[in-house]
């Protein structure tokens, strides 16, 4: 017994783990102030100052029939935008890591342009392919598609600038995964949708929930890669940031932050039902994982 005792004695005392950045006070500490000082004082600001104006105002501005036009627009073609990026951006990723070609690196490298790209160079470059008289506009115009200057323009410029948030979320995901469940799927019997839905599908739903929200957050504030070619007809082709900067150059500052604030307020709302979503597949694929 007294043995015991001074062997526990003469051990050195725990040290605690070294860690390369300061303790979790100053860096939580840190991380508010910066959160802060670039995202919150200037959301805030816009409800401030939405709020200063009386709720009368604030709702003429907000449900105006031509800025409710561009929520329809903004918010309808983002989304589908985004849907349209999930099904085809994860066809991308999942070539990019299965299978080996001739040009893959060419093809990966160019799922990154419309991160390089200025938007503003994407829109003309839109609006010169799908023109009426451009280079795929004019073998469209005789099917009566037209999409330039139409709402179908603004859904694809927002395709082209979401894309490559959905397969640079996926892909690394796809990269880890391990193929011996696809081929021990594939030795009980399985077949290719039935790996794909209950095998593959699970562990790429938060990685695709994730991509999903960056790319429906980017469609919705996106305007220079719009702009060109919506085409802005009144009612039709305009976008709800197009609306906030034409009340900015009016002088209605009334009317660009009530929109500004019911923007920031949608997107918060479908961003935080995303995220909720995300967590709620991962715990589940959690908890069947350890079954």
């Amino acid at each position: 017994m007294e043995s015991l005792v001074m062997t526990q004695a003469a051990r050195p005392p725990k040290r605690k783990p070294r860690r390369v950045l300061p303790g979790f006070a100053p860096t939580m500490g840190f991380t508010l102030f910066y959160l802060s000082l670039i995202i919150l004082i200037p959301l805030s600001a816009v409800f401030i100052k939405s709020a200063g104006h009386g709720f009368e105002a604030f709702w003429a501005a907000a449900t105006a029939p031509r800025v409710l036009a561009s929520y329809q627009l903004s918010f309808g073609a983002s989304l589908l935008a985004a849907i349209i990026n999930v099904v085809f951006g994860l066809i991308l990723a999942w070539c990019l890591v299965r299978y080996e070609f001739a040009g893959k690196k060419l093809v990966d490298a160019l799922v990154d342009l419309p991160f390089a790209l200025p938007t503003a160079v994407a829109g003309i470059a839109l609006t010169a392919l799908y023109a009426p008289n451009g280079w795929l506009g004019q073998w469209l115009a005789p099917w009566g598609i037209q999409v330039a200057f139409k709402p179908l323009g603004v859904l694809v410029a927002l395709i082209f600038i979401g894309l490559p948030f959905i397969v640079r979320t996926v892909q690394p995901v796809l990269e880890d995964m391990e193929t011996e469940l696809e081929e021990a799927a594939a030795a009980l019997g399985a077949h290719r949708w039935q790996t794909f839905r209950l095998v593959v599908l699970p562990t790429l739903t938060p990685a695709l929930l994730t991509g999903f929200a960056l790319a429906f957050a980017r469609a919705v504030g996106e305007y220079g890669s719009v702009i060109f070619i919506a085409g802005n007809l009144p009612m039709v082709s305009e976008i709800t940031p197009l609306m906030i900067i034409s009340k900015l150059e009016q002088y209605d500052y009334v009317g660009a932050t009530a929109i500004a604030t019911v923007m920031l307020i949608f997107s918060f709302v479908l961003l935080l039902t995303i995220n909720g979503l995300q967590a709620w597949s991962s715990k589940r694929n959690g908890q069947e994982g350890r079954r």
